[in-house]
């Protein structure tokens, strides 16, 4: 397991009596939110640790920056650190049970690409009891289906971009050099030829270079059309992917009733801009990967962690699907979610 930055922890190894002190404090932090007392955890850890051997090893892991106590009398809770190597070194998430691979694939039985994210979203929300989203697919990287184009008024024109998954995308172009309706179909017909199981982002290179060797040939159609369908792609480029969020509601039942850390979290989808740039980081990694919100520097997200994977083909990321949660987040309840989801909503985009 990567941080958000794609880096392993540095810590050194731990002995095993220290990774089974931290596992139990990590644990009773997810579950409870809280810190958690030497007599606690002899009642949870093995017979054969006792209450000495507890305290020294908690003063050890202390003294390595992975526990500490909020305050002087209470128990300990995971550093910032301990959680981070908790999740790259400690945690060995199991898989799905059958029965509920089986629940979430029903749920996502959307036929359209927005119902396929609005479904997913909402899948992640209600069996992680945390915030689901799905980051929408970048445009560019989206395999085109079919291009069409409306003449509204003399000046404007209506750009209509449908994918293979079949979502639609429009787009009003100012232009009053493309001619009337008929003309406009010929261009397009001459582009679907084109642009049919290309991305965007290949058929903007392709069509410049297209452009120019037909001008040298004096294929004025066809260099005419090509000019058009580089400009009506150009309107169609999107900086930032939409965040598709289906539910907010499983966020109230948090074991913490922080309501200050619930409105940090809702600020962050609600403003989207900050998580957004914290997810383009992660956006062409490869599986799942865990992001604290202390270590991106964007403010708001410091006690916020998020859960993603891409989906889309291997090295060729669509989108993403993901879990926005507290740091208290139960991670090996989550982890596993986000992957079966991310090769579910592959797996539908394929189709």
């Amino acid at each position: 397991m990567q941080d958000g930055n794609g880096n392993e922890a540095t810590d050194e190894l731990l002995s095993p009596r220290q990774a089974m002190v931290l596992r139990a404090v990590v644990g009773a932090f997810v579950g409870e939110a809280g810190p958690i007392g030497s007599p606690t955890l002899v009642r949870l850890l093995p017979e054969s640790l006792s209450s000495a051997s507890i305290r020294n090893t908690l003063l050890e892991l202390t003294q390595r920056g992975l526990v500490k106590k909020p305050h002087r009398s209470a128990g300990s809770v995971p550093t910032e650190l301990g959680l981070r190597v908790f999740v790259d070194r400690l945690l060995d998430p199991p898989k799905l049970a059958e029965m509920e691979r089986r629940e979430i694939t029903v749920e996502l039985d959307s036929e359209t690409g927005d119902g396929v994210m609005h479904d997913a979203s909402r899948a992640l929300s209600e069996h992680s009891h945390q915030l689901g989203f799905v980051l929408s697919p970048r445009l560019g990287r989206i395999v085109l289906r079919h291009l069409s184009l409306v003449r509204l008024s003399q000046e404007r024109v209506l750009v209509v971009l449908i994918t293979r998954t079949g979502v639609a995308h429009r787009r009003v172009v100012v232009d009053d050099d493309w001619g009337d309706q008929a003309a406009l179909d010929r261009v397009a017909t001459l582009l679907n030829e084109r642009i049919a199981g290309h991305s965007l982002e290949e058929m903007r290179g392709a069509l410049a270079d297209e452009a120019a060797n037909l001008r040298r040939r004096a294929a004025r159609l066809a260099e005419r059309a090509v000019q058009i369908g580089a400009r009506a792609l150009e309107t169609l480029v999107e900086p930032d992917g939409d965040l598709v969020v289906a539910t907010r509601l499983a966020l109230l039942g948090q074991p913490e009733a922080d309501p200050a850390l619930l409105r940090e979290l809702l600020e962050a989808v609600e403003s989207k801009r900050q998580l957004v740039a914290l997810l383009d980081r992660v956006l062409d990694a490869d599986g799942v990967r865990v992001s604290f919100g202390w270590e991106s520097d964007r403010p708001g997200l410091e006690r916020c962690a998020v859960v993603t994977a891409p989906y889309g083909a291997p090295g060729a990321p669509l989108g993403l699907v993901g879990v926005l949660g507290p740091n208290h987040m139960n991670y090996g309840r989550v982890i596993p979610l986000v992957d079966f989801l991310s090769r579910l909503v592959t797996e539908k985009f394929a189709a």
